[in-house]
C-alpha cells in the first residue's frame, strides 16, 4: 500500500474534518519538518465553549512542536480562526492536536509527561531540546490539568505529615490518602491555616465519614482537626512510628549523658554504640544478642531506658483498647519512677496525650504511607537539586504523588 506524507501525517495527528494537511516541507538546513495543515473556507464556524455559530474575527499563525520525525524536528503550522461568539467574545478556535495556550502537541506533551515522571526538569528539557521554562510549563499545565480533573472518593484513612521544604527548617503540609495512596493536598508551613485550608475543602458530610486520621503529636494538625472534623477526638491516630522517635530520642539523650559520665571516670564501653540501642531486638544476630545483653548489664540506667522503650512500643502489639489501657499506665508509672529525665518527659508527654492514643486500638492506622510519600518526595526534591519556591515544589508533589490524570484529552496514558 502506497501512501503520501499528507496523509501520513494526518493519520499521525489524528486531523478530523474538516481539518486536513496542505503541505509537507523539509528543511534540511534547520533540520525541521514542517506540516501545514488548513481548513476549507467553507466551514462553518462555532464558538468551542458553546457550540453556537460565531463569525471569523481574525486568522493567527500558530506553530506547535510535535514527536520528531527521524530525529528532525516537526513542526505543526496552521492559520488558526478567531471567533466572535455573541456570548463570549472573542474566542480561539481549537485545534484537535492540541490544548489550548500550548505550544506543542498533544502527543509531545505526552511523550515528555512520560520522561517527566523518570528524569529532572533540567533533562528532559536537555533530552528535547527545550529551555528549561518550556519543560517547567509541561509539567505545571500537566499538574492544572490532573487537578481539574480529580474528583475526591470519599475518604476514609487520612495521614496528615509534613516534609522538608529547604534545609533552613522550611516545610510544606502534605495530606495523603493513605488507601488509595496518594497526596491530595499540599500547602505551605505546618500550621493550622496550612490544614485548615484542605479540611475547609471537603463538605462537613465527607468529614463526617473519615474513620481515622494517622497524624505526629504537633499540637497545631491536632487542634485545626479537632475542630474541623466531627468526633475528630475519636478519630485522631497519633502515629506508633512518630511515638518510637520520642522514645528513641530520649534513649540517645541517655546515652550521651551515661557516655559523657562514664568517659569521666575512664574508659565508656557506650562508645560507638549509638545505633545499637536503637535497633529493633529482632534484628540482632545471636552473637549481637550476647554482646548486648553484657553491654546492657555494664550500664544499668542504659538497661532501664531501652526496656523502657521497648516495652512501650509492645503496647501498640495489643489489640483491645482496656488491656491496652492497663498496660500504658503500668508502663508510666515504671516510666515516672526511673530517674531517668529524658524518659519522664516522654511517658508525660504520651500521658497527655493518652486520650487520643488509645484510637489506635480501635483503628490501628500508621502514617507509613504518608512516610512512603515523604521518602518519595525526598527522592524528587535530590532529583532536581531543589527547587526555587514552594509553588515549584507543590507541583512536583502533585505530580509525581498526585495520582492525577496528567495527560491532554486527546492521549490516553495508563495511570
Amino acid at each position: 500500500m502506497t501512501i503520501d506524507s499528507r496523509e501520513l501525517y494526518a493519520t499521525l495527528l489524528g486531523l478530523r474534518e474538516p481539518w486536513q494537511i496542505k503541505g509537507v516541507a523539509m528543511d534540511s538546513v534547520a533540520g525541521e519538518v514542517r506540516i501545514q495543515v488548513s481548513l476549507p473556507a467553507d466551514t462553518r464556524w462555532v464558538c468551542p465553549d458553546c457550540q453556537a455559530y460565531a463569525p471569523i474575527h481574525d486568522h493567527q499563525e500558530r506553530r506547535w512542536r510535535h514527536l520528531d520525525t527521524c530525529q528532525f524536528r516537526t513542526i505543526v503550522e496552521a492559520r488558526v480562526p478567531r471567533l466572535n461568539c455573541p456570548t463570549h467574545g472573542i474566542r480561539q478556535l481549537t485545534v484537535p492536536w492540541a490544548e489550548p495556550g500550548s505550544r506543542f502537541t498533544a502527543m509531545f506533551e505526552a511523550l515528555a509527561i512520560d520522561w517527566l515522571k523518570e528524569a529532572s526538569i533540567l533533562a528532559v528539557a536537555r533530552l528535547f531540546g527545550l529551555s528549561w521554562d518550556e519543560a517547567d510549563g509541561i509539567q505545571r499545565r500537566a499538574v492544572k490539568r490532573g487537578l481539574a480533573r480529580r474528583t475526591l472518593e470519599p475518604l476514609r484513612h487520612v495521614g496528615v505529615d509534613e516534609t522538608s521544604y529547604q534545609k533552613r527548617h522550611e516545610y510544606v503540609t502534605v495530606v495523603t490518602d493513605l488507601e488509595r495512596r496518594r497526596v491530595v493536598h499540599v500547602a505551605d508551613d505546618r500550621t493550622q491555616a496550612s490544614l485548615a485550608n484542605f479540611w475547609s475543602s471537603l463538605p462537613i458530610e465527607d468529614r463526617a465519614k473519615i474513620e481515622a486520621i494517622a497524624m505526629d503529636l504537633w499540637a497545631p494538625f491536632i487542634q485545626c482537626t479537632l475542630m474541623q472534623v466531627p468526633d475528630a477526638e475519636f478519630k485522631i491516630v497519633p502515629d506508633k512510628f512518630h511515638v518510637a522517635t520520642y522514645l528513641n530520642r530520649a534513649v540517645d539523650e541517655v546515652r550521651r549523658r551515661e557516655h559523657r559520665r562514664l568517659g569521666a571516670e575512664g574508659d565508656s564501653p557506650l562508645k560507638g554504640t549509638k545505633y545499637v540501642w536503637l535497633r529493633h531486638p529482632g534484628s540482632f544476630t545471636r552473637e549481637t544478642k550476647l554482646w548486648f545483653a553484657a553491654l546492657r548489664r555494664s550500664v544499668e540506667p542504659m538497661a532501664r531506658a531501652w526496656a523502657l522503650k521497648e516495652a512501650a512500643m509492645k503496647i501498640f502489639d495489643l489489640r483491645h483498647p482496656g488491656v491496652a489501657q492497663r498496660n500504658f499506665l503500668a508502663w508510666y508509672a515504671w516510666a515516672i519512677r526511673s530517674r531517668l529525665e529524658p524518659i519522664k518527659r516522654v511517658a508525660r508527654m504520651l500521658k497527655a496525650h493518652w486520650h487520643l492514643l488509645r484510637n489506635y486500638f480501635e483503628h490501628p492506622i500508621t502514617n507509613a504511607g504518608s512516610e512512603s510519600m515523604s521518602a518519595m518526595i525526598q527522592k524528587v526534591k535530590r532529583r532536581s537539586h531543589g527547587f526555587r519556591n514552594r509553588e515549584r515544589f507543590r507541583n512536583a508533589i502533585y505530580f509525581h504523588c498526585g495520582g492525577l490524570d496528567l495527560y491532554p484529552a486527546a492521549v490516553k496514558r495508563g495511570q
